[in-house]
């Protein structure tokens, strides 16, 4: 019987003791010579033969599934468990039931040796597993039953390895640093080489954007009238709350190639840690993978991979996981590589130089360029685009330059003013990866020229890492607006010519409420002009550039470069739905007056009278909404760039003895 026992105890039952599948092994109830005691220590065993058979039959299943496994992982759930980190746990579990396999090998010696030993014998020499088997199998259990995947199974495991039994402990310390090998290659690969091998989705880092989504919450339907024209009660609590409404799909944040899969990233390490990992293998992937033939830019890890590596190795054979020699050498990792790329960037690359020219265009820097461009391009885009009118108005904008003295023959052929126009193939565009950045549907014909222009720039190799295409298309953003305000300025200040052209005539009542009025726009736009380009660009560029020279670190270039362009969006209102709104009604109806004007500079008929008025009109309800939102966030104190925009405006207080309204007065 005691060979009997030892085959049942291997996984082998019989006769004597037999295999159930719901209940395990069992001994046999119709056996006269086992003594009822004898029976309880036999059953007490046959739970170590249990639990040994069901970790048997789980590492069958699953060593090996790897190669078997060969559906999509967004098939996961109906697959099944599967994936190399649950195979590394099957390894590490086999080699943890080692011992009690070599536990019954020396009782069957022992046994041949000496017959007359008796079950006790047995029990004391396998009561040692009596604590670590059940422990285990809460483990397996858990595993299977909440299917367990990835890097998931490192956080299970090392939970459980927290207790306080020293045998279970230490055997789900050996499982864990089993399964800890798997991730040190797939972070040797990552790191070293920029390769996510990670073909079950496994890893806590992903290609793509992170799938973080935000809880929607129940928007009250709060839409009194506060007495002012197009201001809601819920859109004033949302200014005064200061948050910032974000056009949808218009400012999303910039689709990384890579991020963080935060539900596979163990407790023990800490989200820094696995940002600055994401960070590394990012910059090698993207320095090492383009098609570019920059051999003089050397390896990205100063050809210290072997030496990474062998440290990686010696980290992988520590029997326990240490996160300081781990966060040690993952910062040394790191700081070579943000070292090498801002040497790259700064110095090889000239990243100071290539920031001017973002600002002289994109951001208008060069304003006698854009005047220039304006004059000419004027009857070129006042009209709606044709298949023609990109080339038209990319000769007129070389044309523009050459005027000015811009003759950088290495600078203007990587810059190319794009022109939407219906009918034109997505694919001609470098701007068209979102279409939903637009303001018009791509389905419909822009208006004119002018809200259909944009700007693309070819940035240079290894520059592409810091200016990506979703970078662009925000300063390309911030260019529209900031040039149709330009636009704006200069054709009112034309109006101006033309009132001084005609001031020695008589006047009449509609043309003192003509000029009135342009004065009043013009006092607008010039303060709102003034205000975003001193307060607003100079102010933030100038902060951007002491930054970069006092760092020596791409990464924090890459912060303080993201942080420059979100506080441009916010502080030039794009991303304040409410004020920007506000301020395109007001500089539409300073366009609509400049085209009245234009068309009529003598005085006006009972038809441009009647224009005049209904211009006047929304002037003055604009000008007084914008003046209200301005008020109100100003009193709480809340955003300190609505108050100086109202600074600006109201310097001299007539804005505010005006009753907050310009423009309104009787024709």
């Amino acid at each position: 019987m005691i060979h009997e026992l030892l085959l049942a105890l291997s996984g082998y039952p019989g006769s004597i003791f037999s295999w159930n599948k719901r209940s395990g092994l069992q001994v046999s109830q119709d056996l006269p010579f086992l003594h009822p005691s004898e029976t309880s220590i036999l059953n007490r065993l046959c739970k170590l033969g249990t639990d040994y058979i069901r970790f048997t039959e789980f590492i069958e299943q699953y060593t090996g599934h790897v190669q078997q496994q060969e559906c999509h992982p967004s098939q996961q759930g109906q697959a099944g468990l599967h994936g190399i980190y649950l195979r590394a746990f099957c390894t590490g579990l086999d080699s943890m039931l080692q011992p009690y396999r070599q536990a019954l090998l020396d009782l069957e010696h022992e046994f041949l040796a000496d017959p007359h030993l008796s079950i006790s014998h047995v029990n004391y020499s396998l009561d040692q597993f009596q604590l670590l088997f059940p422990s285990v199998t809460v483990v397996v259990e858990q595993i299977k039953s909440q299917k367990i995947h990835g890097c998931q199974l490192l956080e299970t495991v090392h939970q459980h390895s927290c207790g306080g039994l020293p045998p279970v402990r230490s055997a789900l310390e050996k499982i864990l640093a089993v399964c800890h090998g798997v991730m040190y290659k797939q972070l040797s690969a990552w790191m070293l080489h920029g390769l996510l091998l990670d073909k079950y989705e496994e890893f806590f880092i992903k290609q793509g954007p992170s799938s973080g989504s935000v809880s929607s919450q129940p928007e009250e339907e709060d839409e009194e009238d506060l007495g002012i024209r197009g201001l809601t009660g819920k859109q004033l609590r949302e200014l005064q709350d200061l948050r910032l409404i974000e056009e949808e799909n218009m400012l999303a944040t910039s689709l990384k190639q890579f991020s963080l899969r935060a539900e596979m990233l163990p407790s023990y390490i800490p989200v820094r840690v696995a940002e600055k990992i994401l960070f590394v293998g990012e910059s090698v992937q993207m320095f090492e993978n383009q098609n570019v033939n920059h051999t003089r830019a050397g390896s990205i890890l100063k050809n210290q991979e072997d030496a990474f590596a062998a440290e990686l190795h010696t980290l992988k054979q520590q029997p326990l996981f240490n996160l300081v020699d781990f966060e040690n050498l993952i910062d040394r990792i790191r700081s070579t590589v943000a070292e090498h790329l801002w040497k790259l960037m700064v110095e090889e690359a000239g990243l100071l130089g290539q920031l001017k020219i973002i600002k002289d265009f994109y951001l208008l820097g060069r304003g006698e360029l854009f005047q220039a461009f304006i004059d000419s391009a004027q009857h070129l885009l006042k009209t709606p685009p044709t298949a023609v009118t990109e080339h038209d108005v990319n000769v007129a904008f070389q044309k523009s330059a050459h005027k000015v003295l811009l003759d950088d023959d290495n600078l203007l052929p990587l810059l190319h003013l794009t022109v939407e126009y219906h009918g034109k193939d997505p694919k001609d565009t470098a701007q068209s990866r979102d279409n939903s950045l637009r303001e018009s549907s791509p389905r419909e014909a822009p208006a004119s020229g002018w809200s259909a222009l944009g700007l693309s720039y070819k940035v240079q190799w290894p520059l592409h890492i810091l200016f990506t295409p979703a970078v662009l298309e925000k300063y390309n953003i911030v260019f529209k607006y900031l040039l149709s305000v330009r636009r704006v300025q200069a054709e009112l200040q034309h109006c101006w010519a033309v009132q001084m052209q005609r001031k020695h005539l008589t006047s009449n009542k509609s043309d003192a409420t003509k000029w009135r009025l342009r004065n009043h726009m013009a006092f607008l736009v010039d303060n709102l002009q003034y205000y975003l380009q001193v307060d607003v660009l100079e102010s933030q560029f100038s902060q951007l550039l002491q930054e970069i020279n006092s760092i020596r670190d791409f990464e924090s270039i890459r912060l303080a470069h993201d942080r420059f362009l979100s506080n441009l969006l916010a502080q030039s209102f794009i991303l304040l739905k409410p004020v920007f709104h506000c301020l395109n009604e007001i500089l539409d109806l300073c366009h609509n007056f400049c085209s009245l004007v234009s068309q009529n500079p003598g005085p006006l008929d009972e038809r441009g009278s009647s224009q005049l008025e209904l211009l006047v009109t929304g002037f003055s309800r604009q000008s007084s909404l914008l003046f209200k939102i301005l008020s109100s966030v100003r009193n709480h104190q809340i955003n300190a760039d609505l108050a100086q925009l109202l600074l600006r405006l109201d310097y001299n207080k007539y804005y505010t003895h005006a009753g907050g309204t310009l423009g309104s007065f009787a024709i």
